[in-house]
């Protein structure tokens, strides 16, 4: 019998030592879930962010306030954000800064970005990828011949998002258009916007659909409208990516909510078509300059009004 009492003591100390450690585990395992996950919400919407692996907790929220100022960016412009609940998975890799984004619609969405472990403060602050992807978010997915209005879209709502947040200069957009956007120009031998895929073409080929969209748009309605404007009513209508829309019945409720008709007739030109506006006399209308490295601009331009809506700094 004492034989008996010791051997259940030690099995009961036993088993109290299992379950401490059990419970140790289990409250471990909670702490790096709590690490690797978080939830931000922006208006009504709601951001499930996770961290692959778990990052020290100076970068994990550099990454948390970086992704905050992309949502806050894209909400100003869009004057909400475009789904109700997005996932997003952080991967951190060897290196510096922000590489390769992707954004989804299918089960929901969702958007995947790598970071470097060493991205410093100013590399996220400079950063347009997630702002970028998250425009994406925005628009209803299309067939693939039309992937240049989705890319094209990002690109030039990107900045302009940016720019009404307060996180960029007009300065800076403006500049980086004037030095980018001739790569959106037809080559020889290439076709409308639906038939030749390449970068350029697709990008800031899409980029310039969007610029001479907004302009045209504020031309037509005095500046009252822009291409926001036809923008938030297609995400009103339930145009995000979440859905799949043919590309004509997007232009269509967009044209209608501008209350003119620019994405439809502009597309009917630059869809099968190559057009090769004249960049360096819509810049001198927009009274963009660049002198060197320098951005300077001309307020008695016809457009210079155009150009200070676009970028937010007037009637927003």
């Amino acid at each position: 019998m004492v034989l008996l009492a010791r051997c259940l003591r030690v099995l009961r100390r036993s088993l109290q030592g299992s379950m401490l450690i059990a419970l140790a585990c289990a409250g471990a395992a909670a702490a790096a879930t709590a690490q690797a996950t978080v939830q931000l919400h922006v208006k009504d919407a709601t951001i499930d962010l996770s961290f692959n692996p778990v990052p020290p907790d100076d970068l994990r929220q550099l990454v948390i306030d970086w992704i905050t100022r992309a949502a806050r960016a894209v909400t100003v412009y869009y004057e909400q954000y475009p789904v109700g609940h997005v996932r997003i998975d952080v991967n951190f890799d060897d290196g510096e800064g922000v590489h390769a984004g992707r954004a989804s619609g299918w089960a929901g969405a969702h958007i995947s970005i790598s970071v470097g472990r060493s991205t410093t403060a100013a590399e996220f602050l400079d950063d347009w990828t997630i702002t970028h992807e998250m425009v994406h978010l925005a628009f209803p997915s299309v067939p693939a011949s039309h992937h240049w209005i989705e890319e094209g879209l990002a690109t030039y709502v990107e900045p302009v998002a940016r720019a009404r947040a307060g996180d960029l200069t007009p300065e800076r957009i403006w500049g980086d258009m004037v030095d980018s956007m001739w790569q959106g120009l037809p080559k020889a031998g290439d076709r409308g916007l639906d038939f030749t895929h390449t970068w350029g073409r697709t990008y800031w080929g899409g980029a310039l659909y969007c610029l001479l969209a907004d302009v045209a748009i504020r031309k037509q309605t005095e500046n009252r409208r822009g291409l926001e404007d036809a923008m938030r009513g297609i995400l009103k209508s339930g145009g995000s990516i979440e859905v799949e829309w043919p590309l004509d019945r997007a232009l269509q409720v967009g044209d209608q909510a501008a209350g003119v008709s620019v994405l439809e007739d502009l597309y009917n030109k630059m869809g099968a078509s190559p057009v090769a506006p004249d960049l360096n006399q819509l810049w001198k209308d927009l009274g963009v300059g660049r002198e060197g490295d320098k951005t300077v601009f001309d307020d008695t331009a016809p457009l210079a009004a155009v150009r200070r809506a676009i970028t937010g700094t007037v009637g927003h």
